[in-house]
């Protein structure tokens, strides 16, 4: 099962429809998935998953970058997660990364700088968003654009997070992810 997490400042918001439900019906034909808002989330939700999504949200929605107790299961559990935006955000400041001013709108070329899973080469992406977070020693820099980093993996662990949204463009990123990862494929 496919845990994707709502990182919208409310249950049942716009921003759901916007940023949860194109996720959801990307990946639905590959495993059992189920949404749940990030309040919501217990451990009964991350033991059935195999992995974790975590959405992106509207530019001004950083809600969830002030309630990072929320999230400490991303740092102390042991289930694949992708970070989407806000997403990517969280998991940053979780694992102590610090916040780096970087406005993205629109469409952005993405450069990869190392072999992965989830993407090669260049291409471009749509962008919405206020952060990105600067270099740290928890995660290997994947992809940056010409103002910031765009995509990380955790150096040890299966966490990965991209700053730009695969649910509007590159929707094949999200669906390598959950077939890495998901433990009942569908056929």
């Amino acid at each position: 099962m496919i845990l994707v997490v709502d990182m919208n400042f409310k249950k049942s918001s716009l921003g759901c429809l916007e940023f949860v439900q194109p996720i959801l019906s990307t990946i639905s034909d590959l495993d059992v998935c189920i949404a749940k808002h990030y309040i919501d989330i217990g451990q009964n939700e991350l033991a059935k998953c195999d992995a974790a999504i975590l959405s992106g949200t509207p530019l001004k929605d950083n809600t969830t970058l002030n309630h990072l107790e929320k999230f400490r299961w991303v740092k102390s559990g042991n289930k694949p997660v992708l970070g989407i935006c806000a997403g990517f955000q969280t998991i940053g400041l979780v694992f102590g990364a610090c916040l780096k001013k970087c406005l993205g709108i629109g469409m952005t070329e993405i450069t990869t700088l190392q072999s992965n899973i989830l993407f090669s080469s260049q291409f471009k992406a749509y962008t919405l968003h206020n952060f990105s977070i600067e270099p740290t020693d928890e995660f290997d820099t994947l992809a940056e654009s010409t103002q910031c980093i765009q995509a990380f993996k955790h150096k040890r662990r299966n966490i990965y997070g991209v700053l730009f949204h695969p649910e509007v463009r590159n929707k094949e990123i999200l669906r390598r992810f959950v077939c890495e990862f998901s433990g009942h494929r569908r056929v």
